[in-house]
C-alpha cells in the first residue's frame, strides 16, 4: 500500500521534517516579515528600560545611588540586566536576530525587484471595460503614448494597444528603509567593536589627557587599544550653574550649565578656548566629550597631632539630594601622624537652620558649609584591597574623634576645628566645583546618521507612491483607457479621471498643432 504525501505528512507529524526540514522551515520564519517586525517592535520595547532605569555605562554614580536607596530591587534589576540594558544578552539576542531577519527579507526582494524594474509592462487586456476604473475618451494612441511617456510613465506598445506602468519607486522606497536598517544594525555594530566611551570626574582648575589611566570608568571595544585614543587633553577653567530664584514656584530648577575649557586637540597643538554645554560637546578628532552632571567639591587644610599638613586640597561630594544638592564626601588623610585620619562630610549649599538639625534649601552656593564627623585609626590602605575614595565602609579599625552626633554645627568657609584628643585640625579653606564627562568615539556614528536618513527618505517614497497600470486600446474606432492600482488600498479614481482628461486635452492638442 502507497501512501499520498500528504497521508505521509500526516502519518509522520512534525517529526517528519528532520533535520534539513526543520531548519528551512525556521529560516522561512525568520526571514518573513512579520517576523522582521516584530523583532523591530521586540528592539524598540526593549530600549524602553534603558531611560527608564539609569545606565552604568552613562551615569553609574545614579546606579549606585540606586543600589543605596533601594538596594533589594536594585539586585533584581541587575540580575535582568536593567542598568546595562544595551549591553545585555538579551538585547544582543534581539539585535543579531533582527539583522539575520532583515538580510533574509531584503535580499530576494531585492533581486525580484531588480527584474521587476527590468520587465516591460504587461499587455493591455482584451476588454478594458471589465477594470476597476475604466472610460472612453476621444484621441489616438499616438498622442496617448506621446502623453505618457512625457510624464515618466514605462510605455510598451503593441497591435493597438498602449500599457503604461508607474510607481515602482513606492517597492524601491521600501527596500531602501530596510537596507537602511541593516546599514544602522552594521553602524552600531562597528561603534561597539572600534569605538569606546570613558567616564571621568574633573574638578575647577584640573586637567584631564585622554588616556585610559585618566578615567573613573573605562568602556574599550573588542578591536580598541590604549594607542587608539585620541590624543587630546585639556584644563577645566570654571564652571558655573544657574538656577530659578527664591519666590518662584520652580524654585531652584536649573536654567544654564556651563564650563569654560583651554583645550589641547594635541600635544603640539596650540590650546583653544571651549565652552562646554550639556547639549553642546566637545568635538576632537572625531571623540565627543559630553558634560553629564555637576557638583561642588570643598577645599581643605588638614593638620596632623604632629603639627604638619597631612593633606590640602579638593574633596568631592557626591549629590544625594538633586533638588537642594546636599552632598556626601570622604576625606582619607593615610598621611596624618600618629594616627591617621578620616571623615564623613556633608556638603550644604545653602544652609538653613531646621531645629536642632541644619539643611540646604537651595541647589545654588548661596551660604556653602560642611558638616563633619571625624574618626581615627587604620584605613587599611596597606592591605591590598581596593577601596572606593567615596565610601569609609568596612573600616573596622577607624574609631570616632570624640562624641558623634546626628547633626554636628556646620563649619563655613574660613572656619577650622581642633579634632579631639590632639589628634590635628580641619579647615573648611574655600569651594570648588566638579563636572562629570562622558567621552565616546563611535566610528559608526556618520553611517548610522546617513542611514538614518535614507530610512527616513525611504519610508516616505512606500507611504506617498502608489504602483498603477494604465491601458489605452482601440476598438471598433473608439479610444479606450483602462487603469488599476498595484497598491492595496491606493484610491487611483480621481488620479485615472484627470488622467482620462489630460490625454483628451493632448489629442485635441496635437490635432490642432497639425491643423
Amino acid at each position: 500500500m502507497t501512501l499520498t504525501d500528504e497521508e505521509k505528512t500526516t502519518s509522520n507529524g512534525p517529526a517528519g521534517l528532520g533535520v534539513v526540514g526543520w531548519l528551512r522551515w525556521g529560516w522561512r520564519v525568520l526571514t518573513s516579515m512579520r517576523t522582521a517586525l516584530i523583532l523591530l517592535f521586540l528592539l524598540a520595547l526593549a530600549s524602553v528600560p534603558g531611560s527608564l532605569y539609569p545606565q552604568r555605562g552613562v551615569d553609574p554614580g545614579a546606579v549606585a545611588r540606586y543600589f543605596e536607596n533601594d538596594p533589594t530591587k536594585a539586585e533584581w534589576l541587575d540580575r535582568f540586566f536593567l542598568f546595562d540594558v544595551f549591553t545585555s544578552p538579551w538585547f544582543a539576542a534581539i539585535y543579531l536576530l533582527l539583522f539575520l531577519s532583515l538580510i533574509g527579507c531584503v535580499l530576494p526582494r531585492t533581486m525580484v525587484h531588480l527584474k521587476e524594474m527590468r520587465r516591460t509592462p504587461p499587455p493591455a487586456p482584451r476588454n478594458l471595460a471589465r477594470l476597476p476604473h475604466h472610460a472612453e475618451i476621444e484621441g489616438d494612441l499616438a498622442s496617448a503614448e506621446a502623453y505618457l511617456r512625457s510624464k515618466r510613465w514605462r510605455v510598451t506598445t503593441g497591435d493597438g494597444w498602449v500599457s503604461a506602468e508607474k510607481g515602482h519607486l513606492r517597492e524601491t522606497g521600501n527596500l531602501l528603509f530596510h537596507v537602511a536598517l541593516l546599514v544602522l544594525l552594521v553602524a552600531v555594530g562597528v561603534g561597539g567593536l572600534f569605538g569606546y566611551r570613558g567616564n571621568v570626574l574633573v574638578i575647577e582648575g584640573d586637567g584631564f589627557a585622554n588616556t585610559v589611566a585618566a578615567y573613573d570608568r573605562y568602556l574599550p571595544g573588542s578591536q580598541v587599544s590604549p594607542e587608539d585614543l585620541q590624543p587630546f587633553s585639556f584644563t577645566l577653567k570654571d564652571f558655573q550653574a544657574s538656577y530659578i530664584g527664591p519666590g518662584h514656584e520652580k524654585q531652584g530648577q536649573p536654567l544654564d550649565y556651563f564650563a569654560k575649557l583651554a583645550v589641547q586637540d594635541s600635544p603640539t597643538a596650540p590650546e583653544r578656548e571651549f565652552t562646554l554645554r550639556v547639549n553642546e560637546p566637545l568635538e576632537a578628532d572625531g571623540a565627543l566629550t559630553y558634560l553629564i552632571g555637576h557638583g561642588y567639591a570643598p577645599t581643605f587644610r588638614i593638620t596632623g597631632g604632629d603639627g604638619k599638613v597631612a593633606f590640602e586640597g579638593a574633596v568631592p561630594c557626591l549629590v544625594s539630594n538633586t533638588s537642594t544638592y546636599e552632598s556626601e564626601c570622604v576625606i582619607k588623610v593615610p598621611d596624618a601622624a600618629p594616627d591617621q585620619l578620616a571623615f564623613l562630610g556633608r556638603f550644604l549649599p545653602s544652609t538653613v537652620p531646621n531645629g536642632d538639625q541644619w539643611l540646604s534649601v537651595f541647589p545654588g552656593a548661596v551660604n556653602p558649609t560642611v558638616q563633619i564627623w571625624p574618626f581615627k585609626g587604620d584605613l587599611g590602605l596597606d592591605a591590598g584591597i581596593p577601596q572606593s575614595v567615596y565610601d569609609l565602609g568596612g573600616h573596622q579599625n577607624l574609631k570616632p574623634l570624640g562624641k558623634m552626633t546626628a547633626s554636628p554645627k556646620p563649619m563655613a568657609v574660613g572656619d577650622a576645628v581642633d579634632l579631639p584628643d590632639g589628634a590635628g585640625k580641619i579647615e573648611f579653606t574655600g569651594l570648588k566645583e566638579w563636572i562629570t564627562l562622558q567621552t565616546t568615539y563611535d566610528p559608526g556614528r556618520f553611517p548610522a546618521l546617513l542611514a538614518s536618513g535614507v530610512a527616513i527618505l525611504g519610508l516616505l517614497l512606500s507611504l506617498l507612491i502608489h504602483r498603477r497600470r494604465v491601458w489605452v486600446r482601440v476598438r471598433d474606432g473608439g479610444v479606450t483607457v483602462g487603469g488599476l492600482t498595484r497598491t492595496e488600498g491606493g484610491d487611483f479614481g480621481e488620479e485615472f479621471a484627470e488622467l482620462t482628461k489630460a490625454l483628451e486635452h493632448h489629442a485635441r492638442a496635437e490635432v490642432k498643432d497639425v491643423s
